[in-house]
């Protein structure tokens, strides 16, 4: 049986969220990646909040950008995300691709946040 590229996904977010989990010190940084837009939030897992998120949607970015779907709007919403943490005073994340390979969108978002002042 043939798994659709969805299926496929979801299996892999399920694999990786077994292993990856984020605490008060150390929360997780989950993406998104629709086909539009790219989404970006941190989360601490053992309170279930959401402490900061950024998205291509957002209202100053989005004016700023040509499209939400590349490489661009994904470096520059790592940027965003990096910035809003660095202000909480949060500078260590566990990083979740959510199901999606390290590559393109998803990397160039990782690599962002990371000149921003994350480690991970």
């Amino acid at each position: 049986m043939k798994r659709t590229r969805k299926e496929s996904t979801r299996r892999r977010h399920n694999r990786i969220r077994r292993q990856v989990a984020g605490t008060s010190e150390r929360p997780r940084l989950a993406v998104f990646r629709s086909n539009q837009h790219i989404y970006a939030q941190v989360i601490d897992d053992t309170c279930h909040h959401t402490l900061v998120a950024a998205s291509s949607l957002e209202s100053d970015l989005k004016s700023t950008l040509a499209s939400g779907a590349d490489r661009e709007a994904s470096a520059q919403v790592g940027k965003l995300i990096a910035q809003r943490l660095l202000e909480k005073g949060i500078n260590q994340v566990v990083f979740d691709r959510g199901g999606n390979l390290y590559h393109g969108r998803v990397k160039a978002l990782a690599e962002a946040a990371r000149e921003g002042g994350l480690s991970f």
